[in-house]
């Protein structure tokens, strides 16, 4: 090989090891750059293949329908980072709705009603965080209690949908602004329920990234023990963090309701699992330790547009949603425990 070939190729080798260094140097996003990946390709074979994609109003309907999912994937991100899970969710999200529903159509204050379906969720978390840390139940039981108590008190208050007024003001948390007016129906509309979920996904950003606690939150996903004998409040972060995914998730309820107008007893069946899923996509490793909530918003996105893309298909059963989601996640766990094995070397 003559000089001037090795020369030019020289550079490239020096840009091989350095994005292998980079990659070393950051195994932990891994996961979550995986999943933005996963997400450009889907947007960029449903635009190939349906077209349509690459719009404003597409945009716009993702994030709302799915805002109540980001919710909840911001608060399952605390959950998991330290190490722990949280099956409950789903069955908040039906109890919280029926109940405001019914308290509403009742003749309560509609505004009061809704600091009362997130109470009740943040009442449904204290219950699951004290049973954890100061009963020792491991939170797969805990949890899985309460999402059976959630479940039975919601079908105790009603087994028929409850529909809200046409003029409820919860219906306002639903109402659509035009950001962008584009031609014909392609417009960049967002909701307050959006904007909740922007709002709930940079104060647990901040809180993760910016405090004391989420160092905390960390720090027990890495080792418990460790985290202890450093002084860190563990039983009171540990305690929190179901605190939180609960309030959250009484939050999406009201998200939801708001969007929906009803409620049933078997609103939210399956959405805990959703909530895992799009974390774990989002690149949260569920030992712990290793996460993003912004990870968590791209997973809770790739399952929306992977409903969008089925529903564009026509051609794909709805049951094949259960089965895609499953074949993805075992991809990012298989990923994972790449990320671990590095993190071991």
């Amino acid at each position: 090989m003559s000089t001037t070939t090795m020369r030019q190729h020289a550079p490239v080798r020096a840009e091989s090891r350095g994005i292998r260094n980079w990659l070393k140097l950051h195994v932990d996003l891994l996961p979550t750059l995986a999943a933005i990946v996963i997400f450009v390709a889907m947007i960029i074979y449903g635009e190939v293949a349906y077209g349509r994609i690459l719009q404003a109003n597409t945009l716009s309907n993702l994030l709302i329908n799915n805002a109540h999912l980001i919710i909840l994937a911001a608060g399952m991100t605390f959950v998991i980072l330290t190490g722990g899970i949280d099956l409950s969710v789903g069955a908040i999200i039906a109890f919280s709705s029926v109940s405001g529903v019914l308290l509403i159509n009742a003749g309560w204050d509609p505004w009061l009603v809704m600091g009362l379906m997130v109470l009740i969720g943040s009442a449904f978390g204290v219950t699951s965080g004290i049973l954890i840390q100061y009963f020792n139940v491991q939170p797969f039981i805990a949890t899985l209690a309460m999402m059976f108590l959630g479940r039975g008190l919601a079908a105790m208050l009603s087994t028929v949908p409850e529909r809200l007024a046409d003029d409820s003001p919860v219906r306002l948390l639903a109402t659509n602004f035009k950001l962008i007016d584009g031609p014909k129906v392609n417009d960049l509309v967002i909701t307050p329920g959006v904007i909740i979920a922007v709002i709930v996904v940079g104060i647990a950003f901040f809180v993760l990234h910016r405090t004391r606690m989420g160092r905390t939150v960390y720090a027990i996903g890495g080792s418990e023990q460790s985290a202890g004998l450093m002084g860190l409040p563990v039983p009171r972060t540990k305690l929190w963090v179901y605190v939180i995914s609960g309030t959250l998730a009484g939050l999406a309820a009201v998200v939801y309701t708001a969007r929906l107008g009803s409620a049933q007893n078997i609103t939210g069946i399956g959405w805990e699992l959703d909530a895992i899923a799009a974390t774990v996509i989002g690149g949260t490793l569920l030992t712990g330790g290793v996460g993003f909530v912004l990870g968590s918003v791209v997973g809770a996105l790739v399952l929306g547009l992977m409903n969008v893309l089925i529903t564009r298909d026509g051609g794909i059963p709805p049951e094949a949603t259960t089965i895609i989601t499953g074949c993805i996640l075992l991809v990012f766990v298989l990923l994972q425990r790449l990320v671990l094995a590095r993190r071991r070397e």
